[in-house]
């Protein structure tokens, strides 16, 4: 297993080398000068060469990438143009938030999905299963500002249940947990539905049922485990995508997370700290995926005696 990890780690080296690259690549190609948008109008250009020199802002292009690079290995992404703040810094003051938020909609997800998919499977072509994939197919279709946008309208403005925007209690993670969960949810449902149905139909899901074993036990103690492997992957994949992908939810309800960093570093050109935000969900995103071949081995032993073996 320890060998199959280091493995794993080897190979995202050179996925992280790339994306580091087309990053730093991307976001100096972008018009505007930064310096500029920091200073007040009518500043002198002598101003700005010199803050550019102090910046090092005219240093080539290759020394400010290794620069950048080597920053990042040690945990350093810089200093913010805007805030003049270390970036790690910010990164790890907002990251607590973008986190319960993930996680929150990541439950929300698994408590919506899970049943549905197993209900769906049991009672194939019946009301329950139209309702539930209907219902999944709404929440993968709906773009995500336009569900929050609906859910601020009814239950913060006219049911006045909720808080429409902030981050100050539990109240405030409701509203976007679910919208952020209503869509991952959907796609889970419709996996575990169909992964479960393959798998019903094997062979040895027709023995243990003409053994006599009641359908609760042989959908639960059989069927499910074994249908839970592209489950799995998801739910992996879908926290590390949460933790990234969080940018319009935290906009919409204005939540001081990662992603709230990333679209105000976009609108001041504040490129430290858009590129830390950045860079930090990637590795967010391949720490995911390398969870989810982990928790494979624990589900199918057959995949850990191919780790074994390699």
């Amino acid at each position: 297993m320890l060998r199959y990890i280091i493995k794993r780690v080897i190979v995202s080296i050179p996925v992280m080398i790339g994306i580091t690259v087309l990053l730093f690549i991307m976001l100096n190609v972008i018009p505007g000068d930064p310096v500029a948008l920091m200073m007040k109008e009518h500043i002198s250009p002598d101003v700005i060469a010199r803050v550019r020199a102090q910046m090092h802002l005219d240093d080539p292009a290759i020394t400010r990438y290794f620069r950048f690079v080597s920053g990042a290995i040690q945990g350093d992404f810089g200093v913010s143009y805007k805030l003049n703040r270390p970036v790690t810094g910010l990164i790890m003051q907002a990251f607590p938030n973008t986190l319960t938020l993930a996680l929150c909609a990541a439950m929300v997800s698994w408590i919506m999905g899970i049943p549905a998919g197993i209900l769906s499977a049991v009672r194939r072509y019946s009301f329950l299963d139209n309702f539930f994939m209907g219902f999944s197919l709404i929440g993968v279709s709906m773009p995500v500002f336009w569900s929050a946008l609906l859910m601020q309208y009814v239950f913060a403005l006219k049911l006045h249940w909720l808080p429409v925007s902030g981050f100050y209690g539990f109240e405030y993670v409701i509203m976007p947990a679910i919208v952020l969960g209503w869509s991952s949810a959907g796609v889970i449902a419709r996996l575990t539905r169909s992964s479960l149905l393959e798998v019903m139909r094997h062979d040895y899901i027709r023995t243990a049922r003409a053994k006599g074993l009641r359908e609760l036990p042989v959908i639960v103690g059989h069927a499910l485990k074994n249908s839970m492997l592209p489950v799995v992957t998801i739910m992996a994949i879908q926290v590390a995508s949460l933790l990234s992908g969080a940018v319009i939810t935290e906009s919409i309800f204005g939540i001081p997370g990662v992603g709230r960093i990333a679209v105000n570093a976009i609108q001041t050109r504040d490129m430290p700290l858009l590129q830390g935000a950045i860079l930090f969900t990637t590795i967010l995103v391949i720490t995911g995926n390398l969870v989810a071949d982990i928790l494979y081995s624990y589900l199918d032993p057959r995949i850990r005696f191919e780790m074994q073996e390699k």
